[in-house]
């Protein structure tokens, strides 16, 4: 069934016409308004990446994100409530010390499938070709939407640790958002301008990951962590550099869609707002308090 969304509508006044309709009639309008949708999503997305895993429905990820956020949020707690908390020590120093691996290789592969070389930092289209750097870059946005995927585990361990104070509105905002954003971006953009925020990101995922790292070693390393407040600093940077590079797309027009820029553009300024608050909460606030 090749069905188009005028087909949908002329069943849709057909049926409204009718005091009554057939369960069949009603299953026939169902699938096709399915077929519609998956019509749709194959014309406008990337067809290198339709068949790799989790590509072919956003379904399976927003399932992960809802199973995400009730664990966390309902079921993790509930079951933590007459536990003593985790200490994780070993597994927190092998997960962040994998994630600081993990984010150095999605930056090099960044860098060497394009930023490095021929990409303009002005406006860059998405190599839809099959060539082997186009497939370099739109491997490396599939790996770098599962890296997202694999950055629950963060919560799941402030969970087990009993870290509720961790677990605030930008940690919750930020971990179930960007898995669909970035399935977003391998459906249909796996590469081109916006991959750019990809690239700040694993740099600082590198910095944030390895500080992780070296907090979980114990209190004995503690005394290396001076640099915590400039950690958020890096991220406040690291927004406001994407929402410059993502404005340029409103005023440059390479074949990169417009409406992805301002959704960079609208993502990057939430996250600079939200990150601000929680420095002034954490450090100015916290410091004023101490003064009084």
């Amino acid at each position: 069934m090749d069905a188009t969304i005028e087909d949908v509508m002329k069943i849709v006044d057909t049926f409204q016409q009718q005091e009554n309709f057939t369960y069949n009639e009603m299953a026939g309008l169902v699938r096709m308004a399915i077929d519609t949708y998956g019509n749709i999503l194959d014309r406008i997305s990337d067809p290198r990446t339709t068949d790799w895993p989790l590509m072919n429905s956003p379904i399976p990820t927003i399932v992960m994100v809802l199973a995400y956020l009730y664990t966390v949020i309902f079921l993790g707690p509930r079951l933590m409530a007459n536990r003593k908390p985790f200490k994780l020590r070993e597994v927190l120093v092998l997960y962040n010390g994998g994630q600081v691996l993990f984010s150095l290789y999605m930056l090099y592969e960044h860098l060497m499938s394009g930023w490095f070389f021929d990409y303009s930092y002005k406006c860059q289209p998405v190599d839809y070709s099959n060539s082997e750097k186009g497939m370099r870059m739109a491997t490396l946005c599939w790996w770098y939407y599962i890296s997202k995927l694999s950055e629950f585990a963060d919560t799941v361990f402030f969970v087990m640790r009993k870290k509720d104070s961790q677990i605030t509105l930008l940690h919750l905002y930020h971990h179930s958002l960007t898995p669909l954003e970035t399935w977003v971006l391998v459906k249909f953009v796996a590469g081109g301008h916006g991959t750019f925020s990809n690239l700040i990101n694993n740099l600082v995922h590198v910095i944030m990951y390895f500080y992780y790292m070296v907090s979980a070693m114990g209190p004995d390393y503690q005394k290396y962590l001076w640099w915590k407040k400039h950690l958020t600093t890096i991220q406040l940077t690291q927004f406001f550099f994407v929402f410059i590079h993502s404005a340029q797309i409103l005023f440059v027009d390479c074949g990169y869609p417009m409406f992805l820029g301002a959704l960079l553009l609208l993502h990057s300024a939430i996250f600079f707002g939200l990150f601000s608050h929680f420095y002034y909460q954490t450090y100015n606030r916290n410091k004023a308090i101490k003064k009084d």
